[in-house]
Parts: structure tokens; C-alpha cells; sequence
């Protein structure tokens, strides 16, 4: 039925935080015209929360096998590390600043995942 998800990051510098995804992330991307890219990422899946009073907001999450060496190879890329490694017990969770300043959570997980689960 589905073919995909398509996320969208608002950014206050969307053409610094497209060079950080394809340049420091290396994600692969396309052209939609203009110098507007539209990047291929991981494997993904959805989860819901229940919400505390005062609305919802969706959040995007990148995960990692290993966050450490992820880390490791972003900063040797020149990314700034915003949030060092926390232990949250259903996994490990830090975050990177984009160019625009937005944080970008990554998070290594401690429990299962839907990514390996056939179509």
C-alpha cells in the first residue's frame, strides 16, 4: 500500500543543513530542481507516544548500530556534537547541531526494532 515516508526538516539555513546531510552525513540525494535535495535515508519506522498535555510535535531520530563510532566519524567530519551519549535504559541517545543550529537526535537502540521486518 505504501511506497515510502518522506520527512521534512524546516531550517532557518535549509542550504547549510542540506551541504551537512550530504557532505558530513553522506547521505545520497537527488535534485528535485533548483538545488532543492531530496536524500535517501536508512530504513525507518514509526512509533506513537502517548502525548502530556499541551499538544503533539512529530521528532526525528537517526539510528546507529554503534553511536561511539558514529560520533567519532561525524566529529572527524567537523560536526558539533550538542548532546554527549546518555544511557535512557531502551537505548543510547546523543544529538549533533546542524549548520542551521538544529539539533539532529541519533540514538543507538536498546530494544527491538521493526527495521529487519519483511514488507
Amino acid at each position: 500500500m505504501f511506497s515510502g515516508a518522506h520527512i521534512t526538516l524546516y531550517s532557518r539555513d535549509a542550504e547549510a543543513d542540506r551541504a551537512f546531510l550530504r557532505d558530513v552525513a553522506g547521505f545520497p540525494s537527488v535534485d528535485a530542481g533548483r538545488g532543492w535535495l531530496i536524500f535517501r535515508l536508512p530504513p525507518a519506522e514509526v512509533a506513537v507516544h502517548p502525548v502530556e498535555e499541551g499538544g503533539t510535535r512529530p521528532e526525528v531520530y537517526l539510528m546507529c548500530e554503534d553511536l561511539t563510532r558514529t560520533l567519532t566519524a561525524l566529529e572527524d567530519k567537523g560536526a558539533e556534537i550538542s548532546r554527549a551519549i546518555t544511557d535512557q535504559g531502551w537505548g543510547l541517545l546523543a544529538a549533533v547541531r546542524l549548520p542551521s543550529g538544529t539539533e539532529l537526535p541519533l540514538y543507538e537502540p536498546r530494544h527491538p526494532t521493526a527495521l529487519d521486518l519483511p514488507a
